[in-house]
C-alpha cells in the first residue's frame, strides 16, 4: 500500500501569466505557496486483476482504457500501471471548483503514488512536468502550469515560465518571524460557490491579445510581490493582492459576479488590505490579506461565510506511507 499527500495552494500574484498564450511570447511569473490542506491518494494491490477506482463514484473495470476518471486513467497509463490495483482519493476541501489547485494536486499525487507503487523514485521537476503534460497536452485543459509546480515543489515559491517551455523555480527564503506574519495575515473564506474553471480560462486564453496590458501589469505585481517578500515588506503582499484583483476582473467576463463583488466589498470594509478570488475566479475561496489587529472586525464582517483555517506548507507532494510487499504486476 502507498499513500501520497499533496498540498493545495494559494496564488499570491501573477496568475494568468502561466498560460501558454502569454508566457509563450512574454514570459510569465507567479508567486504562490503551498498550504496544509491536502489531496491524499491511496494505492493498494489487489489479489485479482481488476481495477477499483474510488472517489465520488466507484468504478470497477478490467483495463486502464475503461477508466472514466480521466486523471486516473492517464496517470496510470504514463506510469505503467496495468491491472490488479485499487485506488482511493480523498480531499480536504471540495474536489472541484475551489480555486486552490485541487485538480493539479490530484494529478501530481496520482503520479507520485503510482511511481512509488512501481518502485520508482521521481523528482519534483518530473512530477510537475508530467502533470502539465497530462492536463494540458493530453487532456487539452485550458489551464496554466503554476498549480502543478507548486503541488510538486511545495513551500513559498516564485516560478518563471519561459518562452522555451522551461520553468525556473525560485525559493523564497524568509526568516521565521516574517513568514509567520505572512501566514497569519492570509485568510480564506468560502464563497459558497463552486465552479468549473475551464469556461473562465477558455475565455481568458482567447482574450489575451486584447487584455495583454492587464497581463503585463499582473506580472509586474508578481515581480513586486517577490521583491517585497525578499525585503520582508510583508504588507506589500496585501496591497498587491488588491491591485491584482482589479486587473484579474478585466481578463474575462465571469471572473466575478454580484455575490463575489459584495463579499469582496465586505472584506475591504472589514479591514482587509487586499483580497482576491483564488484561482480562475467565479467562485471558490476568497483569499484575504488582513493584519492581525483587524481580523476580529474582518471576521464579524464576513460572519456569514465559512472560514478555512490553514498554515503555510513547507513540503510538496510526498509519500507518507509505503508498505510494498509483493511483486508489481
Amino acid at each position: 500500500m502507498i499513500i501520497s499527500q499533496t498540498p493545495l495552494r494559494i496564488s499570491l500574484s501573477g496568475g494568468g501569466t502561466d498560460l501558454v498564450n502569454y508566457y509563450g511570447t512574454h514570459e510569465g511569473f507567479v508567486v504562490s505557496t503551498a498550504i496544509d490542506k491536502y489531496i491524499h491518494v491511496i494505492v493498494k494491490e489487489r489479489f485479482d486483476d481488476l481495477i477499483y477506482v474510488d472517489y465520488s463514484s466507484k468504478e470497477i473495470v478490467k483495463s486502464i482504457d475503461e477508466i472514466k476518471h480521466d486523471l486516473v486513467r492517464e496517470t496510470a497509463r504514463i506510469t505503467g500501471m496495468t491491472k490488479g490495483f485499487e485506488i482511493l482519493m480523498l480531499a480536504d476541501i471540495p474536489s472541484e471548483g475551489s480555486g486552490l489547485g485541487s485538480s493539479s494536486s490530484l494529478t501530481v499525487g496520482l503520479l507520485n503514488a503510482f511511481y512509488h507503487f512501481k518502485g520508482q523514485m521521481i523528482t519534483s521537476q518530473k512530477l510537475a512536468e508530467e502533470a502539465c503534460r497530462i492536463e494540458i497536452d493530453i487532456l487539452k485543459r485550458p489551464i496554466g502550469k503554476q498549480d502543478q509546480y507548486i503541488a510538486a515543489y511545495g513551500g513559498l515559491k516564485a516560478f518563471r515560465f519561459c518562452k522555451n517551455e522551461t520553468v525556473e523555480v525560485l525559493d523564497i527564503e524568509i526568516e521565521s518571524e516574517p513568514k509567520r506574519k505572512l501566514g497569519s495575515n492570509l485568510l480564506l473564506f468560502f464563497t459558497d460557490i463552486t465552479r468549473t474553471a475551464s469556461t473562465i480560462l477558455e475565455e481568458q486564453n482567447k482574450n489575451i491579445k486584447d487584455t495583454i496590458e492587464f497581463h503585463h501589469r499582473i506580472k509586474e505585481l508578481a515581480l513586486d510581490t517577490f521583491e517585497g517578500l525578499k525585503e520582508l515588506d510583508i504588507s506589500r503582499i496585501g496591497v498587491n493582492l488588491k491591485m491584482n484583483w482589479e486587473m484579474k476582473k478585466l481578463l474575462a467576463s465571469n471572473v466575478s459576479n454580484p455575490s463575489i463583488d459584495k463579499m469582496h466589498r465586505m472584506a475591504m470594509e472589514g479591514g482587509a488590505l487586499g483580497a482576491k478570488i483564488s484561482g480562475a475566479g467565479g467562485g471558490g475561496f476568497l483569499l484575504v490579506y488582513c493584519e492581525r489587529d483587524k481580523q476580529d472586525t474582518l471576521r464579524r464582517a464576513l460572519h456569514e461565510y465559512r472560514e478555512l483555517p490553514f498554515l503555510l506548507e513547507k513540503f510538496g507532494s510526498k509519500i507518507i506511507f509505503d508498505q510494498t510487499r509483493y511483486d508489481i504486476k
